[in-house]
C-alpha cells in the first residue's frame, strides 16, 4: 500500500475512533446514559412551564421526556430516586394543545401507543385549563395527570442513542457549529435576536459560550461568518447589524471576557479605535458587522454568535487530518 495511503488510512481510523460517541455512548457530559433504555437522560431541577421545558431540551438537542412504555417509566424512576434531587414530579412531553382530548408526545405519537398509566379521572382538563401532562415520581408507579401548561415544574430531556449525530470537527452533537482551523475554535451564529443575558444563557445551554475576540483575525473571520450566514427576514425589534459577543463590563471593573479574565485587545479594533469606559449602560460586548467591537445596553436584541473550544486531537500528522476531516455545518470554513 502507498505510504501516504496508508498514513491517511490510519488518520481516518483513529479519528473514527476518537470520536465514535455512539460506540462510546456519550451525548453530553451532562447526561446520564441508561443501557436498557438505549438513551440519555437529564433531570432539570429549575422549574420551568411546559413550553420553555420543551425549549430547553431542543436547545440541547433533545426532546422533553416521556415515557414510551411501562418499563422507560420504571426504569427511569429508579434513575430519579438515585439521584436524591428531592423533586416529586416532572413535566413529560406529552399534551393536547392542538386537539382538545388526543393527548400527542412532542415528538409526535399518539398517546394511546405510549406510557398512558393516569391517575384515576385524569386528565379531566379541570377548569378547562389542564391541557399538559406531568408525572408522580412518589405516588403509586408513576401516575400521569394533566395540569396548566403555563404552571412550573421540574422536568427531564431525554435523547435516545439511535438519534445521536456528531460533528466530528467540533466534539459536540451541534451540526450547524463550524470549525476555524486558524485558531482551533467552532462558531455558530445564531440569527434569532437576543439580548445579551439570554443569548449568554443559550450558548451555555449548547455547551459553548458568546464568542470572544483576541486578536485581528478573530475580528475577521467572526465579520467573514456574518456575511457568509444566510439572515433569514426576523419580525419584531432588535438592532440589525450588531453581534453579541462574549465581553462585558457590568460591574465597573473594565472590559472583561466571559469567564472574568480581562479583555486586553489593541484600540484599533474597537470602533472608533477608542474604548468605552462604561460610564453609560452600554455594558455588554458586540460587534459591527465588518468585525469592529462597541459597547451596547445589555438589554438591546440582536443575532449573536457562540463559539466552543475544540480540545487538540493528537495524531501522526494534523495536517493530513484537517484534510480528511468534513466540512460540517453552515457559514464559513
Amino acid at each position: 500500500m502507498n505510504p501516504k495511503t496508508l498514513l491517511i488510512f490510519f488518520i481516518v481510523s483513529f479519528a473514527a475512533d476518537s470520536y465514535g460517541q455512539k460506540s462510546k455512548k456519550f451525548f453530553r457530559s451532562d447526561y446520564t446514559y441508561i443501557d436498557e433504555l438505549q438513551s440519555f437522560y437529564k433531570i432539570h431541577s429549575i422549574p420551568r412551564n411546559w413550553t420553555e421545558a420543551k425549549r430547553v431540551c431542543a436547545q440541547e438537542q433533545a426532546i422533553l421526556f416521556h415515557p414510551d412504555n411501562d418499563e422507560e417509566a420504571q426504569i427511569f424512576i429508579s434513575f430519579w430516586n438515585k439521584t436524591n434531587s428531592g423533586i416529586l414530579w416532572l413535566l413529560v412531553g406529552l399534551s393536547d394543545i392542538l386537539v382538545e382530548g388526543e393527548y400527542e408526545t412532542v415528538d409526535g405519537k399518539s398517546g394511546y401507543d405510549v406510557y398512558k398509566n393516569w391517575f384515576p379521572g385524569e386528565p379531566n382538563n379541570f377548569g378547562g385549563i389542564e391541557n399538559c401532562a406531568y408525572i408522580d415520581l412518589l405516588k403509586g408507579p408513576g401516575y400521569l395527570a394533566d395540569q396548566d401548561c403555563n404552571k412550573q415544574n421540574s422536568f427531564s430531556c431525554k435523547k435516545t442513542l439511535k438519534s445521536l449525530q456528531w460533528n466530528e470537527q467540533c466534539d459536540m452533537p451541534y451540526l450547524d457549529y463550524t470549525f476555524n482551523t486558524n485558531n482551533g475554535k467552532c462558531y455558530k451564529l445564531h440569527t434569532t435576536p437576543l439580548n445579551w443575558t439570554e443569548a449568554n444563557a443559550l450558548c451555555r445551554l449548547e455547551q459553548s459560550s458568546l464568542a470572544k475576540v483576541t486578536n485581528r483575525r478573530d475580528a475577521e473571520y467572526l465579520a467573514k461568518l456574518t456575511v457568509s450566514t444566510p439572515t433569514p427576514k426576523v419580525k419584531g425589534k432588535y438592532q440589525r447589524g450588531i453581534y453579541h459577543l462574549g465581553f462585558y463590563n457590568r460591574f465597573d471593573e473594565g472590559w472583561q471576557v466571559v469567564g472574568g479574565k480581562p479583555m486586553l485587545v489593541d484600540l484599533n479594533l474597537w470602533y472608533g479605535n477608542y474604548q468605552p469606559e462604561g460610564e453609560n449602560l452600554d455594558q455588554c460586548g458586540a460587534m459591527f458587522f465588518d468585525g469592529r467591537l462597541i459597547d451596547i445596553n445589555c438589554d438591546t436584541k440582536s443575532f449573536f454568535i457562540c463559539e466552543r473550544e475544540v480540545k487538540k486531537v493528537t495524531s501522526p500528522d494534523d495536517i493530513a487530518q484537517q484534510i480528511i476531516q468534513p466540512f460540517v455545518g453552515g457559514g464559513l470554513y
